[in-house]
C-alpha cells in the first residue's frame, strides 16, 4: 500500500465504495489520474495511476518520487506499461473502463483508449466527487483538526491589525500566521472556472467589485490575471473587513469567514450581520439527512427577504447563485446549496454555509462555518467569535 498501514482498513473503506457505485454503473474497473483523487484512494499524491478493478485489489502504478515500495506498487515510465503487466500477470482487461472525463485532457483519453481497448469508456468523475461527498469519521477529524487550527489564526487577526495598513497587508499578516501554524497554502479546486489564492480579505467597497467566479463578493484583485480579492484599499474609518481564508492544515479544508470593523458601520450593516447569524441558526435547526439542499436556499432567501434585505444579500452589484458548498480536499465538493441543487443532505457530508450581505459605502457583512451532517442535525466544525469584531 502507498498509504501507512495503520489506515488500511480506511482506504479499503473507500475502495469498496468506488466499488459499488462503478458496479451500479456497469463498470469493471476504474483508471485514477488527478492529483486529488489520487491522495483519496492512496494517502499521497504522487505522479502516476491508480487502477481499481471492481473485483481485486487496486494497482498503483509509479513513475516518481522514486523510493516507495508497498504492496501493488508498480514502477512504469509510460502509461502504457500498465497494459503491458496486465498482460504479463494474466489479468482482465476491462470492458467497461471508467476514466476521469472531466480533469483528463482529450488526447490523454485517446491514449488510456488505446492501451486498454474497453467496449465502452465511461465518466468516472461524478462516480468519485459522490463518493468523496461522503466523508469517513477519519476524514471528518481530519476536517476537524483543520477548523481548530484555522480559528485559531482568525482570534489573532485583531492583533494583528496596524493602523495604516492596507488590505494586502494585513491579509499577507494573516496568511503568515496561517502558514506558521502549519497551513499547507495551497487550496484546490475542483474545474477550471475558478482560480484563488489563500482566500480573501475584502474591505470597504471593493466588496461590490464583480467577479468572473460565483461569489458573493469577489474584489478585484491587484491585476486582472488573478481578479479577485484584495486590491490595496486602505483600511479606514467606519469601513468593513471581511475575512474569508481557507484553513487547509491536513489535506482536508475548513472554509470560515468573519467580519471586522473600523470604527463604528452603519446600523444597516448589524442588521444584515444579525440576520447572517439568524439565517445560519435556522438552516442549522432544520438541516439533516434527507432534507433537500434547495430547501435550506429557499429558507435563506426567504429570511434575507423578509428582513428587508434582499438587494444585498449574497451579493449586491453581482450576486452569487448559492449560499453553501461542499468542502473536504477540494474547497467546491458536494453538496450545493443552491435553488436547482439535486443534493439531499447525508450523514458524512460536510459543507460550509456562507450567508452573507455587501452593504454599499461599507463593505461585506455575515459569517460562514464548515459544518459536518450528522445521524440527527448538522456540528459545526469552526467555532470562534461570530459577532463583527473592531480592529485597532
Amino acid at each position: 500500500m502507498i498509504h501507512p498501514s495503520v489506515l488500511a482498513d480506511e482506504f479499503s473503506q473507500r475502495w469498496e465504495r468506488i466499488r459499488k457505485s462503478m458496479l451500479q454503473q456497469g463498470a469493471d474497473a476504474m483508471l485514477v489520474t488527478d492529483n486529488v483523487n489520487l491522495y483519496y484512494v492512496s494517502g499521497r499524491v504522487f505522479s502516476g495511476y491508480c487502477y481499481l478493478p471492481a473485483d481485486r485489489e487496486p494497482l498503483f502504478f509509479v513513475r516518481r518520487p522514486v523510493g516507495l515500495d508497498g504492496d501493488n506498487i508498480v514502477y512504469i515510465r509510460k502509461p502504457e506499461e500498465i497494459g503491458d503487466y496486465l498482460r504479463e500477470q494474466g489479468l482482465p482487461f476491462p470492458q467497461t473502463l471508467m476514466l476521469e472525463n472531466d480533469s483528463i485532457t482529450h488526447n490523454e483519453f485517446l491514449r488510456y483508449e488505446a492501451i486498454f481497448k474497453p467496449a465502452t469508456i465511461k465518466n468516472g468523475t461524478a462516480v468519485l466527487r459522490s463518493v468523496r461527498s461522503i466523508k469517513t469519521p477519519y476524514e471528518i477529524g481530519q476536517i476537524r483538526r483543520s477548523g481548530i487550527l484555522h480559528a485559531e489564526v482568525y482570534a489573532k487577526i485583531p492583533s494583528l491589525y496596524k493602523k495604516g495598513m492596507t488590505d494586502l497587508d494585513l491579509s499577507v499578516e494573516i496568511e503568515r500566521e496561517s502558514r506558521l501554524l502549519g497551513s499547507l497554502g495551497i487550496f484546490r479546486i475542483f474545474g477550471q472556472s475558478m482560480e484563488i489564492f489563500m482566500g480573501s480579505v475584502i474591505a470597504g467597497d471593493n466588496a461590490d467589485n464583480p467577479s468572473p467566479y460565483d461569489f458573493a463578493m469577489g474584489g478585484a484583485g491587484l491585476d486582472d490575471s488573478l481578479p479577485v480579492g484584495c486590491n490595496g484599499t486602505m483600511l479606514e474609518e467606519r469601513m468593513s473587513v471581511m475575512v474569508d481564508l481557507g484553513g487547509n492544515f491536513t489535506g482536508y479544508m475548513t472554509d470560515m469567514t468573519r467580519t471586522f470593523a473600523i470604527g463604528d458601520l452603519q446600523e444597516l450593516a448589524y442588521k444584515a450581520h444579525e440576520t447572517s447569524i439568524e439565517i445560519q441558526r435556522s438552516i442549522a435547526e432544520a438541516a439533516r439527512p434527507g432534507v433537500p439542499a434547495k430547501d435550506l436556499y429557499n429558507m435563506a432567501i426567504e429570511i434575507a427577504q423578509e428582513a428587508g434585505l434582499g438587494d444585498y444579500f449574497m451579493g449586491h452589484r453581482q450576486k452569487a447563485g448559492f449560499i453553501g458548498h461542499g468542502i473536504g480536499i477540494e474547497i467546491n465538493e458536494s453538496p450545493v446549496l443552491a435553488p436547482r441543487s439535486r443534493d439531499i443532505l447525508a450523514e458524512g457530508m460536510v459543507f460550509a454555509l456562507e450567508p452573507k450581505f455587501v452593504i454599499p459605502e461599507t463593505g461585506a457583512v455575515g459569517i460562514e462555518n464548515t459544518f459536518a451532517v450528522t445521524a440527527d442535525g448538522i456540528e459545526k466544525l469552526t467555532l470562534c467569535e461570530e459577532q463583527i469584531l473592531p480592529l485597532g
